[in-house]
């Protein structure tokens, strides 16, 4: 066995920071994950909107990705991508995808299932990207995302090439960039517990109510 190998199967933690009970819970997850994002902001979480995006392709093989949650109400919840990128194809293939936060610094992990059942309304993408720097704009338009590249080199090209075509004016949203916009229907809020006998709550959408069971852990 590698030292690293060594290393990381000896590695253990208690989880000590909190619990989560069905007293103390919001009987809307929607609410209940408001709350927990709020937590992790006030605790100075490093990198609190990121998530792991899951989805699958045509032929069932999964894939994952990190990206950044950047608005959420009522169920819903958006991000902003390039609509050509691998991700949007096993989207358009298989709407069903799982975010996944995880809040170290809380021992909170939180698991939301559901449905992309459409893009953003162009006037949201359009706010959201003329709210980005300029030099994301200029990213959006010069990345083919997901595509082989001979070399860095051939990213730089396009970079310079959309710097130099957009000097000095507004940068327009392209039109293969924009959002999606997920509705749950499963949450899962994990709390750290000790001796690994962790709290998990499951949300599960039923005919417009939310059924609520305690998971083992």
């Amino acid at each position: 066995m590698s030292h690293v190998n060594q290393h990381i199967s000896q590695l253990r933690e208690d989880f000590m920071k909190g619990e989560l009970s069905e007293t103390n819970l919001n009987k809307t997850p929607d609410v209940q994950f408001e709350q927990w994002m709020q937590d992790a902001i006030d605790a100075k979480v490093n990198e609190v909107a990121a998530c792991n995006l899951a989805t699958v392709d045509k032929n069932n093989k999964p894939s994952a990705r990190i990206i950044y949650l950047r608005e959420f109400s009522d169920n819903e919840f958006y991000f902003y991508t390039n609509y050509d990128s691998r991700k949007a194809a096993e989207i358009a293939n298989n709407p069903n995808v799982c975010l996944t936060f995880f809040w170290p610094e809380l021992e909170r992990q939180v698991r939301i299932e559901g449905v992309i059942s459409k893009k953003a309304e162009a006037e949201k993408s359009d706010a959201y990207f003329n709210a980005r720097p300029q030099d994301s704009k200029i990213g959006a338009w010069s990345s083919p995302q997901s595509k082989v590249l001979k070399g860095r080199e051939e990213l730089n090209s396009y970079i310079e090439n959309n710097k130099a075509k957009y000097k000095d004016q507004e940068i327009p949203r392209p039109d293969f960039w924009g959002g999606y916009i997920i509705t749950a229907n499963y949450y899962e809020f994990w709390q750290g517990r000790k001796n690994r006998l962790h709290d998990r709550i499951a949300f599960t959408a039923e005919g417009g109510n939310w059924k609520i069971e305690r998971l083992a852990p």
